[in-house]
């Protein structure tokens, strides 16, 4: 895609598609007692609709109002990944590993795209950007964080 390959085609700049991948929902364990967190914020996949007609959209969890918790510690949460480092740098919370960010998933990956070159094999769609994250800001949450980093770095360079 030239778009990918030419930084002067490209629609977005790598600091908004990292903005664009923050929008993941991942969970945490708090390791403290807090309220709910009323955000106002609008999902992509919910139109925006302003007015007091009926056939609008309700107002969901991930719609126009994002209600994030309440927080209880050591019960598990889910949370945009944004939130999520956000209480990580405070100390609030430790972030699961994702399922798709283990070494075991990563070398099932590489096993088939090297039997099947011409298939990619299913990850999220801005693994790089959220695994880039996880890994500068959450390492010592992330399982043989070594390992996963070496498969990630493997995959992506393979699959060029």
């Amino acid at each position: 895609m030239a778009g990918q390959s030419d930084p002067h085609l490209s629609i977005f700049s790598p600091s908004e598609v990292e903005f664009l991948a923050e929008d993941e929902i991942v969970e945490i364990v708090p390791n403290i007692r807090m309220d709910a967190l009323n955000m106002i914020c609008v999902s992509p996949v919910t139109p925006l609709c302003i007015s007091d007609d009926v056939r609008c959209p309700p107002l969901t969890k991930f719609g126009l109002l994002g209600d994030f918790g309440p927080f209880f510690p050591q019960i598990l949460s889910k949370v945009p990944l944004w939130l999520a480092l956000a209480l990580k740098k405070r100390g609030k919370c430790t972030i699961r590993t994702l399922e798709w960010m283990t070494v075991d998933r990563f070398t099932q990956v590489l096993d088939a795209e090297r039997e099947s070159p011409r298939e990619f094999q299913p990850l999220p769609f801005h693994y790089t950007e959220i695994s880039k994250l996880l890994f500068d800001h959450a390492r010592d949450d992330i399982s043989d964080a070594y390992l996963v980093g070496s498969h990630q770095s493997h995959f992506k360079f393979s699959t060029l």
